[in-house]
């Protein structure tokens, strides 16, 4: 790797991935509706599919029309369902994709059957107030889903990481909801992988994982966590010896105390790699914690290696394994005041990605 990593690289563990998703089917008993949107948390739709569809999911999850058009292109057959409310101009769009589109409310629904219709799942709001119709409105479109029954049903938990009743509650007005429609839809789903961590076995037809797949867990205390799959590193590219009262990065927000060595990075954070780690932040060299030096630049980052044995051409582990340390996804997140999903999600296209696995 130190002859050949000349930037910044991600490194995704197809088979960590392969796992994460089998650890929540067994756990669940039901079939899987993988997550994979916003290009699979940003690590790469192609290669998440070719670890998960070995797991035989019943379909795929996406946010956008152009997420299931990208799906279809790269071959999948399997149900393709939109999550994010559809405009009536991209529902002609997401039929002719066979795209199962997401409806709630009555102008929604009444769209789509005069695009054509076909497939769909009905959206309930329970509490994250963001998409689907609120519970307490099921009634205005139960004489629709006699029309036109939805293939399945589902709501979204907000807080399902917390031990504070909301799940529970959430279930119940859910529960509520499907028993005041005319028929009760075939594919009934609201777990996340973060419920199935805390619950168990699902008491639907189909589990929703997510950010866990691609290695973030829902907290130390889960019952179920997920291997490491994200690994970003970057080579050193260049190392200098200062002296007391010598100053690193914009602003000079770092002035060292006494003689350091400082090693730069080749990532910043046009890579993705947070400004926010700045002065907080932590990286890994061969397996030892480094701190970042001054305020993370935009193709650069400097990292205080006074007491690290390094040279100019080692790689250096942003997120990830080094040895036997981890540094996690949660972990980094925080340290950078951000969520992992916006961490994920946030690694540029032009950080090289490279995978592992099957």
């Amino acid at each position: 790797m130190k002859q050949t990593l000349a930037r910044a690289l991600v490194e995704i563990d197809l088979g960590a991935l392969q796992r994460n998703g089998a650890a929540v089917a067994r756990r669940a008993g039901v079939p899987l509706l993988p997550m994979i949107k916003a290009d699979a948390y940003g690590l790469g739709a192609k290669g998440a599919l070719r670890a998960l569809d070995v797991l035989e999911p019943w379909g795929y999850g996406v946010a956008t029309v152009i997420e299931g058009e990208e799906l279809r292109h790269l071959g999948v057959s399997r149900p393709i369902v939109i999550f994010t409310p559809l405009l009536e101009a991209e529902l002609l769009r997401a039929r002719t994709a066979r795209l199962t589109p997401a409806l709630g409310f009555p102008r929604e629904i009444e769209a789509w059957l005069r695009s054509g219709g076909g497939a769909w799942h009905l959206s309930i709001d329970t509490g994250m107030s963001r998409a689907g119709i609120p519970w307490r409105e099921i009634d205005q479109i139960a004489q629709l889903t006699a029309l036109a029954p939805p293939e399945g049903a589902f709501t979204h938990f907000h807080s399902a990481e917390l031990n504070d009743g909301t799940l529970g509650r959430q279930e119940a007005l859910f529960r509520d909801a499907i028993s005041r429609l005319p028929s009760r839809p075939r594919l009934l789903h609201a777990d996340n992988s973060a419920a199935i961590a805390r619950k168990g076995r699902s008491a639907w037809d189909l589990v929703r994982p997510g950010i866990f797949l691609y290695g973030v867990g829902s907290g130390s205390t889960a019952d179920l966590q997920p291997e490491p799959v994200v690994h970003l590193r970057a080579p050193i590219v260049e190392i200098r010896n200062l002296e007391a009262g010598d100053t690193v990065s914009y602003d000079a927000t770092l002035r060292v105390e006494r003689a350091a060595r400082i090693a730069t990075l080749a990532i910043g954070y046009a890579d993705g790699y947070p400004r926010s780690l700045s002065q907080v932040g932590s990286v890994l060299v061969g397996g030892t914690i480094a701190p970042i030096a001054g305020t993370v630049t935009m193709d650069m980052t400097m990292i205080d290696v006074t007491t690290v044995k390094c040279e100019v051409g080692d790689p250096v582990t942003l997120i990830g394994r080094s040895g036997d340390t981890v540094l996690t996804v949660e972990r980094v997140a925080d340290d950078a005041s951000m969520s992992p999903y916006e961490l994920l999600t946030g690694l540029r296209s032009r950080v090289e990605k490279t995978y592992t696995g099957p």
